[in-house]
């Protein structure tokens, strides 16, 4: 047990290692072009400030209209960026910033990145690609095995045909979660008889052969907006994605799915897509998939599963369970830019199907040729970047292993941070973690016992000064640089669905260790002394005092 435990704690320090330690020299990585790739994280450090200046300042140095009529040296431009752009820049990569889905990066993918960037490589299109191609058709075959688990012959039949895709890279989840709604609703609404289908004869033709009153997505409450923006272009209306109750857990409650889907069923609606959640941005929970599953089934829909964050946890042997039903999907979107430690930019729509991405087909003379291998032809975007190269480098160099060791990591310290926020007493965990997201918010502990027995509207008053007092604490942190944490709103059942602010957390940055977040409390707790909060609170303790008031008379 002893030996097993010293092997998985020098392979976390060997991961640690490519997030801080660049190759040496000598190395074929270590030699493209060291100096700049070592100093880059020190001019970062160097350079980012840590007092937030107001944007309206930062916006005077960005008026300008005129495009300069002379060149002028690199040296004055890279000075301007320094100065005026990289100050005043986020430092997403410290490991005090977790408020967001971004973290530090291996150090790999600075170089790989300058490589890509100077082959400058067009996967619209064979021609202005060539191993790029294959090389994207190998990462989302890889992908695709993660989510179906599919045998080697499937892969091997599939991987490489012209004819067919395995999935879709895209610049990031929306595009992912618009590209799978596409295919669905081209899917639904394709060729039949005299009907020509919905590429071609447009949304009204469809509707009428289908003869319904138009087509339906529903989700959670919790979902991400781009499905809001998915229904909108592809002629759906906002008003027909319905946004489906969760229950305690902030999963979509599956009772409310089912009335929901047999109402707009006898309104005559076409049910198009059922889209499940696995790791919701606010809150990080993982919708009940198995059971979305069966009931697409049984509706016969597409079922898409938005796995942008949460997808990775399947690299892990102990959490992948939570993602279970998940091989059910038709789709399911992953970001690599989140939970795959590679740059922004670089989404996934994977399918079950080898042939649904047909359903959504175009091509061009000049270009997009029938029966070429571009994967162009399967795109809503066009010219694309080889993003394909660095999944390809993380998947290759942190390896399965590499990556289960990091998404253990993250929930760990996730359900670490969440006992530490539950034990400490001028806190409230209000959501406690299913992957690696938490929420809470500064709650004393004088107070927490009042709401325990204040009456609704009591309860009600106190949220709306504790609301203030979130978003003040969140605006300073901000501020001061020292820490971040995001913040948002939520309406817990122990509040009967009213809505209030809290404090959100990411942990993914593996740099992020749990004396970090003891400070990250440490400073909210400093922060809720200062004098300009004491007049909210004195209003607590009136509020408070007029609960023990109202409790004796009773």
């Amino acid at each position: 047990m002893t030996a097993m435990k010293d092997s998985a704690q020098a392979n976390l320090e060997n991961l640690y290692r490519i997030f801080t330690v660049p190759e040496a020299p000598e190395s074929t990585l270590g030699s493209i072009d060291q100096a700049i790739t070592d100093n880059l994280a020190g001019f970062l450090q160097e350079h980012i400030v840590a007092v937030e200046r107001d944007l309206d300042e930062i916006e005077a140095d960005f008026t300008r209209t005129d495009i300069p009529e002379q060149p002028s040296f690199v040296s004055d431009y890279t000075e301007f960026v320094k100065q005026k752009l990289v100050a005043q820049s986020v430092h997403t990569a410290s490991p005090g910033f977790v408020g967001h889905m971004t973290s530090a990066m291996p150090y790999f993918m600075l170089p790989l990145s300058r490589i890509m960037i100077a082959l400058n490589q067009n996967l619209v299109k064979v021609e202005t690609s060539k191993a790029f191609t294959p090389l994207e058709r190998q990462v989302l075959a890889m992908l695709n095995r993660l989510v179906y688990n599919r045998d080697d012959a499937f892969y091997q039949r599939w991987i490489h045909d012209s004819q067919s895709a395995l999935g879709a890279f895209c610049s990031g989840g929306t595009i992912a979660n618009i590209t799978a709604l596409w295919t669905a609703r081209n899917r639904l609404c394709g060729p039949d008889g005299d009907f020509q289908g919905i590429a071609q004869q447009g949304l009204f033709a469809a509707l009428k052969h289908l003869d319904c009153e138009g087509l339906v997505v529903l989700a959670s409450r919790r979902a991400h907006y781009s499905l809001g923006k998915a229904v909108d272009l592809l002629g759906i209306g906002r008003d027909n994605l319905i946004a489906v109750d969760t229950d305690d857990n902030s999963r979509i409650d599956m009772r409310q799915l089912r009335n929901h889907c047999s109402r707009v069923q006898s309104e005559g609606k076409r049910i198009m897509a059922l889209v499940g959640i696995a790791g919701t941005t606010e809150t990080g929970n993982v919708d009940p998939l198995e059971e979305m599953a069966d009931l697409a089934e049984e509706l016969g829909c597409h079922f898409h599963v938005d796995a942008a964050w949460g997808g990775p946890t399947l690299f892990s042997d102990t959490h992948r369970w939570r993602l279970r039903g998940i091989e059910r999907a038709d789709s399911v979107t992953i970001d690599a830019h989140k939970q795959l430690y590679v740059p922004m930019g670089a989404g996934m729509v994977l399918f079950k199907d080898p042939a649904a991405l047909s359903a959504i087909e175009h091509h061009a003379a000049y270009i997009l040729r029938h029966g070429s291998k571009d994967l162009g032809s399967h795109t809503l975007e066009g010219s694309r970047p080889g993003k394909a190269l660095l999944v390809h480098a993380g998947l290759s160099i942190i390896g399965r292993r590499g990556y289960e060791l990091l998404i253990d990591q993250g929930i760990t310290r996730a359900q670490t941070f969440a006992d530490r926020v539950s034990t400490h007493p001028d806190f409230e965990l209000v959501t406690a973690p299913e992957l690696n997201i938490l929420t809470y918010r500064y709650n004393p502990s004088w107070l927490q016992s009042v709401m325990a027995q204040a009456p609704l509207d009591k309860v009600k008053e106190i949220n709306l000064i504790l609301d203030q007092i979130t978003q003040i604490i969140q605006k300073e942190q901000r501020e001061a640089g020292k820490t971040f944490v995001s913040r948002t709103r939520l309406e817990p059942a122990r509040y009967h669905g009213e809505t209030i602010t809290v404090f959100r957390v990411v942990l993914a940055n593996p740099l992020t260790t749990d004396e970090i977040l003891g400070a990250v409390l440490r400073e909210q707790c400093e922060l809720a002394q200062q004098e300009g909060l004491q007049e909210r609170f004195e209003a607590l303790r009136t509020l408070a005092a007029s609960c023990r008031v109202e409790r004796v008379a009773l």
